[in-house]
């Protein structure tokens, strides 16, 4: 592992700003090649935690998003009266609800991804060449150690 600067340099921070200026533009990109345009980011990055990690209570998938629950609330509700979601009692503690995809939320939910992945598929087919790609695959790693961070 190399060592890590104690304080962002002037460089750091330029590369920070274009950075989120081309990750934003890129998300804008895939956004208007969903299907599901009528979601808003939110729900569909709701839907998206739902499909990987399972059933959730409205209070764990608040934390997961880093929203307030009655933010989380109204964005379940909004999924819930697209039949995106469902809520069933929680098995162990009947104060509580958990919400799932239903069937017809997991087809739309593959149907974006399907469409996202084969625009930005084709993209990078076209506008790069062989050693960008190359690049490309070493800077997916170092953005999820970012992401995570």
């Amino acid at each position: 592992m190399t060592e890590k600067a104690a304080c962002p340099t002037a460089g750091d921070a330029a590369a920070a700003t274009e950075l989120s200026v081309a990750v934003g533009q890129l998300m804008r990109r895939l956004r208007a090649e969903s299907p599901e345009g009528a979601l808003t980011p939110t729900q569909r990055s709701v839907m998206g935690r739902l499909d990987r990690d399972g059933p959730a209570t409205t209070a764990a998938l608040a934390r997961a998003e880093r929203v307030r629950p009655q933010s989380m609330r109204m964005t379940l509700g909004a999924l819930e009266e697209q039949g995106i979601v469902t809520r069933s009692p929680h098995p162990t503690d009947g104060r509580q609800v958990v919400f799932s995809l239903t069937p017809d939320g997991r087809k739309g939910l593959t149907s974006v991804r399907h469409a996202k992945e084969t625009w930005l598929a084709e993209a990078i087919a076209n506008a790069l060449d062989t050693a960008e790609r190359r690049t490309l695959t070493e800077a997916i790693a170092l953005l999820k150690r970012l992401a995570e961070s």
